[in-house]
């Protein structure tokens, strides 16, 4: 059941326990039903049993009225299933008597079945009787002294009493599966209507998580509450965090701003002075440096929070109007495609930093045309959310695979005519990083560089 639901769980458990109750209840049931069926047909069966041995005790009767009392008339009827015979045990030569029913048929001796006498002195068992029936039989050794021993028998057809259990059985399973059914439902409902709450919970959460809430709202059982309420103070205190961690790098930034601010206007009043030019230099980087380092702390602050959803289309063309005024001298065709549907899991802000420099180094090395295409990868496996590929192409020189892995390095420019840093590249691939995305440098079809970056989408 991995990766199955808590109600599935739940359901499949309940209905596991339910099955197995059900079943050894019957099992029960059927048993018990059995063993009073079968005591019930026995002392038939020892009622017929101690009226032949009366009548053996007390043989006053004339021999063709003898016997008559059992009152049963499958006695008399040949081979009815219904038998009683009455075998002398104390001669040599052995004398029977039985009843009409067996015909000309005997029936079996108990004691050579291996059966034992009971507390009552009598032998009780299953024996297959003549034409192949299953009989029930009793028999019981009686001994008149001087008057002979006898071995009394009397024996029933078994097939009522497994006539009897099996229909108590078919009534059984029938009642069972209507139970079964009728808890089943119950339990299904009371499964979905208990854990009801907490699947409210789940979309709240998936909302906030989405951009389209901040906190759990509502009233929750009070088995939920707590659960709610210690939601909501984790999202107020991640919130706290983020916005102490946010001060705090701006308080840095001003801090070191500032002094470096003074030593670069310094060395630049000075800048025929080689010691003054070197300084300005280093100081120029450190402040690209510190520049660099604080908007990585300010990314990774914000997107350990629950994150903001943004639309893509409308920040591509933003910024591709954007890039057509700062490059309008240079006559650039810059294209964008970008799927109406495709959305940012994070904050505007990150995907214009992250886009603008990719677009904006796209430019400076291109000779006449920059394509932007977005587009959205359904999620691969059972979890995962979609990936959003944004791919920049430009038809410049290009890069060879030594050049792509030198330029993603911080501060690596291959050609300082042109403006900037360096930092860009490394700066978008920081970012994606931080975001569970990637960039991934390639050769673009139209001739220039390709640069792919994958980021999570919704």
């Amino acid at each position: 059941m991995r990766g199955s639901s808590l109600a599935t769980r739940l359901f499949v458990s309940a209905t596991a326990w339910l099955v197995v109750i059900l079943a050894i209840t019957g099992v029960i049931l059927s048993s018990v039903y059995r063993d009073a069926t079968e005591r019930a047909f026995d002392r038939r069966l020892n009622l017929y049993l101690r009226t032949l041995i009366a009548e053996v005790a007390t043989p006053d009767e004339p021999a063709d009225r003898q016997f008559q009392s059992l009152g049963e008339p499958l006695f008399d009827l040949p081979l009815s299933g219904w038998y009683w015979q009455i075998t002398r045990t104390d001669t040599e030569k052995s004398e029977t008597r039985a009843s009409r029913s067996l015909w000309d048929k005997k029936l079996p001796r108990l004691e050579e079945h291996g059966a034992d006498l009971t507390a009552a002195g009598v032998r009780l068992g299953y024996v297959d009787g003549p034409e192949g029936q299953s009989l029930r039989m009793v028999e019981r050794p009686v001994d008149l002294g001087a008057d002979g021993k006898f071995l009394v028998s009397v024996a029933g057809d078994a097939t009522e009493i497994f006539d009897e259990t099996r229909s108590f059985d078919y009534y059984l399973g029938g009642t069972f599966t209507a139970l079964g059914v009728v808890l089943l439902l119950t339990t299904i409902f009371q499964v979905r209507y208990g854990l009801a709450p907490l699947k409210r919970i789940s979309d709240a959460i998936a909302d906030i998580r989405s951009g389209r809430a901040e906190r759990l709202e509502g009233q929750f059982p009070v088995e939920i509450a707590p659960l709610a309420r210690e939601t909501n103070a984790l999202i107020d205190a991640n919130r706290e965090i983020v916005e102490r961690s946010r001060t705090h790098v701006g308080n840095l930034a001003h801090a070191i701003k500032t002094p470096l601010s003074v030593i670069v206007n310094e060395a630049g009043a000075h800048a025929a002075d080689p010691f003054a030019s070197k300084v300005l230099e280093q100081a120029t980087v450190m402040r690209d440096q510190v520049a660099h380092h604080l908007e990585r702390a300010r990314i990774a602050a914000r997107v350990t929070i629950v994150s903001t959803i943004t639309e893509v289309a409308p920040a591509i063309e933003a910024l591709r109007r954007t890039m057509e005024k700062i490059h309008r001298d240079r006559d650039l065709s810059i294209e964008a495609k970008a799927d109406p549907a495709a959305r940012f899991r994070g904050e505007r802000q990150d995907l214009e930093e992250m886009v603008g420099n990719l677009v904006d180094n796209a430019c400076k090395w291109a000779d006449s045309q920059v394509l932007i295409e977005v587009s959205v990868e359904p999620a691969k496996e059972a979890g995962a959310g979609p990936r959003l590929h944004i791919v920049v192409d430009d038809d410049g020189r290009g890069l060879s695979e030594t050049e792509r892995a030198q330029v993603s390095r911080r501060g690596q420019r291959l050609d300082e005519s042109k403006p900037g840093s360096g930092l860009g590249l490394s700066i978008v691939t920081d970012l994606a990083g931080l975001y569970g995305g990637r960039l991934t440098l390639l050769n673009a079809p139209i001739g220039g560089l390709r640069a792919e970056l994958v980021l999570p989408g919704v």
